[in-house]
């Protein structure tokens, strides 16, 4: 499991993140959301190692990332949103040599390499160069290292960028798959791919937890209504007696089309008025047609608690020399910036070179 306590951290005048708490627990997939700006890249990079804290703890498994650095880090597999690769090497030889640095028994090794090739879809492009390869390609062979050495603990930033609709419904299910074991936090800003894989979302805004809910609890944290849609069979019904025994209720709008009326209500957001609205309908004897109470989306209840004005403060800021330094004195195989360079080699001549769709 993951668990954060008063997490906080500073670059100059500008606070980042300020005093985050959370815990993740295994089995659970949880949703890190937030607009640009709000803390999560710089949460994350802190839950890793990458940065240290100004102050708060953070835990996997009962093991400090700071205190017992190599054995939290040995449970963490961290997919970054800037997927940093090796591209003149090819897929394979990347994987193994993650594996490596990584310490993995070849037993171990050779297994895991067999699953991540057949779980992320990377049969065709085992034994191309990545300079290569295409956008999707290289996010696969990237959530491949993050998931080779089996680790308990999964931090997925955007992790299905770049793929293609079949590309993206797969990996969804391997991540869906592996979040029934162990603990996940997905950073993602296609609410879609959020609500088809997490059952708890923490939206972060201006370096605070604002809400840590399931996602079916999300609209009780936003002001307004919610619509209730009523179609039956009358001409012209009268609701005025049954609205005035629920003065929060409003009729929104109704349409008439032949003996079919379609009417809009607004109710308040933790109300369901569905059961009382039905009773009424069968006591006047009309026919109910349909009745369902309208979900708000995740990307209206997103918009409206973080609306507010973003906090000014770049989502990658640059590490000061000193703790690069500490990070390459320490040899940490999680630091995958400092393992694997970001910037992407020229491709060969030849057959090679080729993008791979």
């Amino acid at each position: 499991m993951i668990e954060i306590k008063g997490l906080s951290r500073s670059f100059g005048q500008i606070k980042a993140v300020d005093r985050v708490s959370f815990a993740v627990e295994s089995g659970e997939i949880v949703g890190f959301l937030g607009p640009n700006g709000a803390g999560k890249t710089t949460t994350m990079r802190m839950m890793v190692g990458y940065l240290q804290p100004d102050e708060g703890s953070i835990e996997l498994d009962g093991h400090s990332v700071f205190d017992d650095p190599i054995t939290a880090s040995a449970r963490i597999g961290y997919l970054p949103e800037h997927n940093p690769l090796y591209p003149e090497m090819s897929v394979g030889e990347f994987l193994i040599y993650l594996g490596h640095l990584r310490r993995m028994k070849e037993a171990k090794l050779g297994e895991r390499l067999e699953f991540v090739r057949e779980a992320c879809g990377l049969d065709e492009v085992w034994n191309q160069r990545i300079a290569t390869l295409s956008k999707g390609y290289r996010q696969r062979t990237g959530l491949a290292g993050a998931i080779l050495h089996d680790p308990e603990v999964l931090i997925l930033d955007e992790p299905t960028g770049g793929l293609d609709p079949n590309q993206i419904m797969e990996i969804r299910e391997l991540i869906r798959d592996l979040g029934q074991a162990k603990t996940v936090l997905l950073s993602s800003h296609i609410m879609q791919e959020v609500q088809a894989l997490c059952s708890r979302v923490i939206i972060i805004n201006k370096g605070r937890v604002i809400v840590d809910d399931r996602i079916e609890n999300l609209g009780a944290h936003i002001s307004g209504f919610q619509r209730v849609i009523l179609e039956l069979e009358a001409m012209e019904p009268d609701f005025d007696p049954w609205l005035s025994q629920y003065p929060e209720v409003k009729l929104d709008s109704r349409s008439q089309n032949g003996e079919a009326c379609l009417l809009h209500f607004l109710a308040p957001p933790e109300t369901d008025i569905r059961r009382e609205l039905s009773a009424f309908v069968a006591a006047q004897g009309w026919h109910l047609l349909s009745i369902y109470q309208e979900k708000q989306s995740l990307e209206h209840i997103f918009h409206e608690l973080t609306s507010q004005e973003e906090i000014p403060v770049e989502e990658e800021p640059q590490l000061p020399q000193e703790e690069i330094g500490k990070l390459v004195a320490r040899h940490d195989p999680i630091d995958s910036d400092l393992i694997c360079p970001g910037e992407d080699l020229p491709p060969e001549n030849g057959n090679n070179n080729k993008e791979q769709q």
